[in-house]
């Protein structure tokens, strides 16, 4: 099967990390802002102030992504920059930056596909209550109404939440992440049926409300296994691995936020396991969760490695001393880029769209005034190879968006970790396109038929 002729080969980035002008043109503070200007909590005291300065430089990035070939962009929308309040008062100053964005996208045949919610809550429905708040899925409701009626002639793409197990693991159970909340399990699964609610109202308003036929996902994140052998019981295993919902990190798994989504319930297991501190819901919530999707997105950077233990239930294999990390300490496995997509699939029965994938790198100007970057053209050639198995073994895979077109704010690593094709000199703001942004150009022009190592 291979990669179709429609195949998407797609960069990402997220508002907060990229845009800046966080004080200006009318945009109003979101959860980071505060966080940011928290003492201790982001790297270096480092802010999303500036960031890339991306808000002022539409010509120019989508100028690199056109030279790259990409056909697809997958951003996120400041909900703060449209609404400063987060209800309200629209912004049109925030309105008018997405429109000029979509249209130079679009004028140089790169398909928008936006994000709605990629963590950066306006920080006025934060003091109101936030995600813990039973009026925050209407909240998302309204403000997903607006993006739609002002983009939805031109854009047909569109995620609801990025990452629920991040923004409310991180950012409500253990404090990591904005607002930096540390709250009971109780509270945090409360604030999670609110998330899924809020997806369920945003799909809805898109069918309802979109002037052009729109396609629909959710972009989540999760603990995926690959198996220590290719044995019907290591596969077995690794399966039974990927969903379930682990006792200790309990707000990081797939089955909880995602059967919910696409089956229309929340997983045994976790009923079991969490008991008393699973939220009341009713059969309508569910129906409102459970709205029909056209593709299952999924964040891959990672996975796990189990077997089947002597009882056939996963165990996990030991790291070997030294096994390789990317700078963000993540273990490479590139073999997630084929189990992960197949095992989703096999669950979920959705097409599958590759919304995150890349690696944080050692990137520096080098002598010569490049950025040589073969470690991360070679993490992306083994990766990408095992996206093509998956494809060859008749796994339906629409599309691939590499994180990211360029380095950018790492949330609370702040701009200590870079993962993008362009380098950015964050005191000048000057782009310079990496050694694998010519090595990705290649792979689209051939449609991904053939991997070049670095030369």
């Amino acid at each position: 099967m291979s990669f179709s002729s429609s195949f998407i080969w797609g960069v990402a980035s997220a508002a907060y990390q990229i845009e800046g002008a966080a004080k200006s043109h009318g945009r109003g503070p979101s959860i980071w802002d505060e966080f940011c200007d928290t003492p201790g909590k982001v790297f270096d005291g480092h802010t999303g102030e500036i960031a890339c300065g991306a808000y002022d430089r539409i010509d120019e990035d989508v100028g690199l992504m056109s030279q790259l070939g990409t056909n697809g962009y997958r951003f996120s929308i400041s909900w703060s920059r449209l609404f400063p309040d987060g209800i309200g008062t629209p912004n049109e100053q925030g309105f008018a930056y997405y429109d000029r964005l979509i249209d130079a996208l679009l004028a140089r045949g790169i398909e928008p596909w936006i994000t709605l919610y990629h963590w950066d809550l306006p920080l006025a429905l934060h003091k109101m209550g936030g995600w813990l708040d039973p009026r925050c899925p209407e909240w998302f409701e309204e403000y997903t109404r607006a993006v739609v009626e002002r983009y939805s002639d031109r854009v047909t793409h569109w995620f609801t939440l990025n990452e629920p197990q991040i923004f409310l693991g991180h950012g409500y159970k253990d404090g990591k992440d904005a607002p930096g909340l540390q709250l009971s399990r109780k509270e945090v699964l409360l604030a999670t049926h609110h998330a899924l609610l809020a997806h369920g109202r945003a799909v809805k308003v898109i069918r309802q409300h979109a002037k052009s036929t729109a396609v629909i996902g959710f972009a989540p994140v999760g603990g995926l296994h690959t198996p220590e052998s290719d044995s019907p019981e290591d596969l077995n295993a690794a399966r039974e691995a990927t969903f379930l919902i682990n006792e200790q990190d309990w707000a990081f798994n797939y089955a909880w936020y995602c059967d919910p989504v696409f089956l229309g319930h929340y997983p045994e297991q976790g009923l079991e396991l969490f008991g008393d501190d699973v939220p009341h819901y009713t059969p309508e919530d569910m129906e409102l969760i459970n709205q029909p999707l056209d593709m299952c997105g999924v964040n891959i950077y990672t996975a796990g490695i189990v077997r089947a233990g002597e009882d056939g239930q996963p165990e996990t294999v030991p790291s070997e001393t030294g096994y390789p990390m990317t700078m963000f300490k993540w273990t490479i496995n590139p073999r997630s880029l084929y189990f992960g997509p197949k095992f989703l699939q096999e669950r979920y029965g959705l097409p599958i769209v590759i919304t995150e994938n890349g690696l944080a790198s050692m990137d520096w100007v080098h002598a010569d005034g490049k950025i040589h970057d073969p470690g991360r053209i070679d993490y992306l050639t083994k990766y990408l190879s095992e996206l093509k198995r998956a494809c060859d073994d008749g796994v339906d895979i629409r599309g691939y968006f590499l994180w990211s077109i360029m380095d950018n704010f790492e949330w609370a690593q702040g701009y200590s970790q870079r993962f993008g094709l362009v380098y950015i000199d964050y005191q000048t703001l000057k782009r310079t396109p990496k050694e694998s942004f010519e090595w990705y150009r290649r792979v689209i022009e051939a449609n991904g038929e053939q991997f070049l190592f670095a030369e």
